[in-house]
């Protein structure tokens, strides 16, 4: 299993529903946790900035990442949004199971 965990931010709650929701009901995701309201600092455009930010770890799988990656940005308010993902190279193995189970089918190997 080729388990990712994917960061965005979101600028508000409603937001990330939005982002949670379409990403469940796809199988894009199999677990979504938000944290925040965080104090993002950060510069952008050469200007030094801070906001309120929401934080979605978004439990998925390697090879949806790129249209995980299209459905955030196609919601997402921000010109540049952040879009992070880590591997998970280490888990329980029942977690990583339930994870893989409920997401979209893997893809089949052509040979």
């Amino acid at each position: 299993m080729n388990m990712i965990q994917v960061i965005t931010t979101t600028d508000t709650l409603e937001s990330a529903e939005q982002i949670i929701e379409t990403l469940l009901e796809r199988r894009l995701a199999a677990c979504i946790q938000v944290s925040g309201p965080v104090h993002s600092h950060y510069t952008w455009q050469g200007k030094r900035e801070k906001s309120r930010e929401y934080l979605l770890f978004i439990k998925s799988r390697g090879d949806l990442y790129e249209e995980l990656e299209n459905n955030i940005r196609a919601m997402h308010h921000y010109d540049v949004p952040e879009i992070i993902s880590v591997p998970i190279t280490q888990g329980s193995q029942g977690y990583l199971s339930w994870l893989n189970s409920y997401l979209g089918p893997a893809p089949t190997a052509q040979g």
